[in-house]
């Protein structure tokens, strides 16, 4: 007598029909975008490059007064930043006003 009830599935076999019609590759080559953004980021402030050793809270703290305000730096450029540590030598942050 067996034990295993497991279901016997190794006679079963399948086959697929498509109806579906191949769509044929997009040309993009006209389109265009653009981006308008409400946020309050960047009206004056100017930039700055990254040097080596440098943070956003060091940077924040030079060019507005406050280390705590690193976060509007960050926030100022998220289009080249994912991650406020990890900002390289060589990078030109836009910078806030005061």
């Amino acid at each position: 007598m067996s034990t295993d009830k497991r279901a016997d599935f190794s006679g079963v076999t399948a086959s697929v029909d498509s109806t579906a019609q191949q769509v044929p590759k997009s040309d993009f080559s006209g389109v265009t975008s653009s981006v308008d953004s409400t946020a309050d980021v960047v009206d004056g402030g100017g930039t700055y490059t990254v040097v080596a050793g440098d943070s956003l809270s060091k940077i924040a703290k030079a060019h507005l007064g406050d280390a705590n305000a690193w976060n509007r730096i960050f926030e100022a450029n998220r289009d080249q930043l994912s991650d406020p540590d990890k900002i390289q030598p060589g990078q030109v942050l836009k910078l806030p006003s005061k």
